[in-house]
């Protein structure tokens, strides 16, 4: 027999009583009521010390530096892994008559040795692709490279390189800044001109700046060429896969930019290059651009082991970018109170063989050329030009710290020739809030002053305001 569920239907009152009390329930408030936590979280004002400032912090990686575990590239080693080293060419300014690498090859313990012909595409740069891996027909500074060779040990590929000869057709190298701006076009890199990078900032009058001024100081300052010397020099390791696609292991800080130009020198598309950037023992921008990337690459792939160069420090010195050499024209002319009227720049940056990050260095330089005072009428002018010296490049700061010594350096002289404090002269000069840039930039959040003011006192300067 048929069993049958019967299932019996609420009454319309039953079911309205249900619903009531459903509704009831999804009003009721929350079990457990929220309370406020014991201390409150406060947001500082501005320019005020945050709970943070002032407390020990630990580095994640402090623990492994300080006990020596930390692993930095050359502590990487693959297996049948070979050891390359760059010849350098040692002349300043030269055309390359021809290579010999026989001798070199011949060597016990030499698997390959590599020239710039045989890079794909021998040019890369932050901007300009102005700068090859291996100089193949031009040297344009001493630290060029112009062949690598890879062997079974370091010592072996150090040797090798010594027996690599090389003819030149020697060049007169210009070394002078100034005289390389003098120069026309064509210039050292020709077709192109020798200067460039140029830029111009112009505010107010300058000239009805200067007839108004009460006295008028004009100095030339000059900095030098500064290597970044980082504990642990540019280093590399490649090595490829079946399918074509390379590994690189790298000290690189900007690590996309290397991965873009590694594939344009090597020809291949970017999606074949693998870049992973190790423990950085020391950058400070000196690591903004490939060095050793393409060169450990193709000899990788012409070796079909995996191949590590690092750096010796003369190879830091004479061949990775420098802090660039400015010289500096400064001529500001000033009321009889040592408010300055006037203010005409030019700057000449040198920036060796090749461009590197020499436009951002040029515009960073340029604008902060007039210092952090409120000048009315300005005139600024600067340009980048090459010479047969080692390259310039990023360092931190980007043209900020030379004329930075230039401006500060005027303001002491000024100060002194009016007898004014120099804390005083500052003071009467320095942006404030809603002051303008030389650029027309409105400026917010302007503390230049109140800084000043702390700290000469700390300090404990005579002249500092009570």
């Amino acid at each position: 027999m048929e069993k049958k569920t019967v299932v019996a239907e609420k009454s319309a009152p039953a079911q309205a009583l249900l619903e009531s009390v459903e509704l009831e329930l999804l009003r009721a408030p929350a079990l457990a009521p929220l309370s406020p936590l014991p201390l409150e979280v406060l947001v500082p004002e501005a320019r005020q010390q945050t709970p943070a400032v002032g407390q020990r912090a630990t580095r994640p990686d402090g623990r492994l530096h300080g006990l020596g575990q930390t692993k930095f590239i050359d502590d990487f080693y693959l297996p049948g892994m070979l050891f390359a080293k760059i010849k350098r060419a040692g002349v300043a300014s030269a055309r390359i008559v021809s290579i010999d690498t026989k001798e070199a090859e011949a060597m016990p313990g030499v698997v390959a040795v590599l020239t710039g012909a045989e890079i794909p595409c021998n040019s890369f740069g932050p901007s300009l692709k102005d700068q090859p891996v291996l100089a193949d027909t031009r040297v344009f500074h001493a630290g060029d490279g112009v062949a690598a060779v890879a062997a079974v040990t370091e010592q072996i590929a150090a040797e090798a390189i010594e027996k690599i000869k090389v003819e030149y057709e020697m060049l007169t190298p210009v070394l002078d800044p100034l005289e390389s701006l003098k120069l026309e076009t064509p210039g050292l890199h020709a077709p192109n001109p020798n200067i460039y990078g140029h830029k111009v900032i112009k505010k107010g009058d300058i000239a009805k700046g200067f007839a108004e001024s009460d006295h008028i100081f004009e100095r030339t300052f000059r900095t030098q060429m500064v290597e970044h010397v980082p504990l642990e020099p540019h280093a590399s390791v490649a090595t490829w896969d079946a399918n074509g696609r390379v590994t690189i292991y790298s000290t690189l800080g900007r690590i996309t930019l290397g991965r873009s130009d590694v594939a344009r020198t090597l020809g291949i598309p970017m999606s074949r290059v693998r870049m992973i950037s190790t423990i950085v023992g020391g950058n400070f921008g000196g690591k903004n651009e490939i060095t050793t990337e393409p060169v450990v690459a193709l000899l990788s792939k012409k070796t079909g082991r995996p191949v590590k160069c690092l750096f010796t420090r003369p190879d830091e010195f004479i061949s990775s970018t420098t802090r660039h050499p400015l010289i500096m024209d400064y001529k500001t002319g000033v009321s009889k109170e040592g408010k300055i009227l006037a203010r005409q720049i030019r700057l000449v940056l040198d920036g060796g063989a090749y461009c590197s990050w020499s436009e951002t260095t040029l515009g960073k330089a340029c604008i902060l050329s007039a210092g952090p005072y409120n000048i009315e009428n300005l005139y600024a002018e600067a340009f980048v030009v090459y010479t047969n010296k080692t390259m310039t490049g990023a360092m931190r700061g980007f043209g900020a710290p030379q004329v930075c010594f230039a401006y500060e350096s005027q303001m002491d002289d000024i100060a002194t020739a009016l007898k004014i404090d120099p804390m005083e002269i500052r003071l009467l000069n320095a942006f404030t809030n809603g002051s303008l840039s030389p650029t027309g930039q409105t400026l917010h959040s302007v503390v230049v002053k109140e800084t000043l003011i702390q700290a000469a006192q700390r300090f404990g300067w005579n002249g500092a305001p009570s």
